[in-house]
């Protein structure tokens, strides 16, 4: 069975970690080595990160919803509760931009809202 030469796949793979290791400082971005360790270090952290963001925004927007809540005396618990009675289908995010920028409009899904659980 004749040889077979890596060179050329090797040379190929080489080529992509340190081209993903570009911008990253000293031997990290020159020996293959520890390129390749940061490299998947860098991709474990992504991958993470990328799951974790989901999380933060999620976060971001209760907490948007929440406050523009409490300046009309009344509370996030109740408003989802009483937007879920109404059968209204807002999500959080379309909640909280809508908190943001078109006041009127929140405060029109308060009253629903407090209409729908009788308060």
């Amino acid at each position: 069975m004749p040889r077979v030469r890596v060179a050329v796949h090797r040379h190929k793979h080489r080529k992509r970690i340190l081209k993903q290791a570009k911008g990253y400082v000293g031997a990290r971005s020159r020996l293959y080595r520890t390129a390749s360790e940061t490299v998947l270090r860098a991709q474990r952290y992504s991958f993470r990160d990328r799951r974790t963001r989901k999380r933060e925004i999620r976060s971001l927007w209760i907490t948007r919803i929440g406050a523009a809540c409490r300046e009309r005396s009344f509370n996030y618990s109740r408003l989802m509760q009483g937007l879920t009675a109404a059968k209204v289908a807002l999500d959080r995010k379309m909640l909280a931009a809508i908190a943001v920028s078109d006041t009127r409009a929140f405060d029109t899904l308060v009253d629903l809202a407090k209409t729908a659980i009788g308060r």
